[in-house]
């Protein structure tokens, strides 16, 4: 049996589920990004019962179950989008449309109606503003500079980052790197 947990966004995220599960002496099979995967079987615990202690324990932590086939399509394509984020080395020029469709194994054109119709945005925007999260994050370590993050990131240039950047930010990531502010960070299940 598989549950498919939201907000899930990070090995952090991973460690706090199995946390959790060790707490309710689950043992799962697997845990992954948006996914925790029990096999055959919950032991002798009655299912109900140890799904309501679990979902109850994970919503104190600011994650949700997601029970129907639309919310959990919605969130593979966020975490689909997330892993391209992370998992991208400035040499990446395949689109973002086919990325998402192989990983997925669904038509593209499908996975963006249903996307733009319970977010209010398309996979494009969202992307472009964990893109732009991202890059707030690298500026705040300050380890790179400006070109490095723009090639990081897999973008065309600095002055290509930069426009996404203002439109998204409304400030340049100059003007964003010299503030120093991390709280005006976004955590990335409210992006």
């Amino acid at each position: 049996m598989k549950l498919f947990i939201k907000n899930m966004v990070c090995d952090r995220c991973i460690m706090a589920v199995e946390n959790v599960l060790q707490e309710l002496s689950l043992t799962a099979k697997s845990v992954k990004l948006g996914e925790i995967d029990f096999g055959d079987a919950f032991g002798e615990q009655d299912l109900a019962e140890v799904e309501s202690q679990l979902r109850t324990r994970l919503e104190v932590l600011g994650f949700a179950f997601l029970d129907n086939k639309q919310s959990q399509m919605i969130e593979k394509i966020k975490l689909t989008c997330l892993d391209i984020i992370n998992h991208t080395n400035g040499d990446n020029k395949v689109k973002l449309s086919h990325q998402i469709q192989e990983s997925l194994n669904r038509d593209y054109h499908y996975l963006s109606n249903l996307f733009s119709s319970v977010e209010g945005i398309t996979i494009e925007q969202f992307f472009i503003r964990q893109r732009i999260e991202k890059v707030r994050e690298l500026l705040v370590y300050d380890e790179l500079s400006l070109g490095e993050i723009a090639y990081q990131l897999g973008f065309s240039s600095v002055a290509h980052m930069s426009g996404q950047f203002k439109k998204v930010t409304g400030m340049t990531p100059s003007h964003f790197k010299s503030m120093k502010s991390v709280s005006d960070r976004s955590p990335l299940d409210k992006v």
